[in-house]
């Protein structure tokens, strides 16, 4: 099974998730989307896939900053602009297993993929 977590570094999430996965000896590669960017490609799957409700952090401290024209309207094709223009706006962390993905960490789900 390959498997790719995708977040940012120093996020608190991100850390109990790799905590979590290294605990249980889960191999997996890290992407670093705020050193490494994201591909259109990569997000317009997650968005497809998860929708972009879930994909988009509207909780965070970047999205609230933004001005309000940019949070009217949101639909799946602005959200992936605001997402690739500044990728701290992506849900963390996204796990791809396989093609099969996940958004969040939550021990109990993650206990049922591995």
């Amino acid at each position: 099974m390959t498997v790719t977590i995708y977040g940012i570094k120093n996020c608190d999430t991100m850390k109990k998730a790799r905590t979590w996965l290294d605990a249980k000896g889960v191999t997996y590669r890290f992407h670093d989307y705020k050193a490494e960017g994201i591909d259109a490609e990569s997000l317009k799957r997650w968005v497809d896939t998860l929708g972009w409700e879930t994909v988009l952090n509207r909780s965070g401290t970047t999205f609230r900053a933004l001005p309000d024209a940019d949070k009217q309207d949101l639909d799946a094709g602005k959200a992936v602009a605001l997402m690739l223009a500044q990728p701290s706006m992506i849900k963390r962390p996204i796990l791809d297993r396989d093609g099969a993905l996940t958004a969040g960490f939550k021990p109990e789900i993650y206990e049922t993929l591995f």
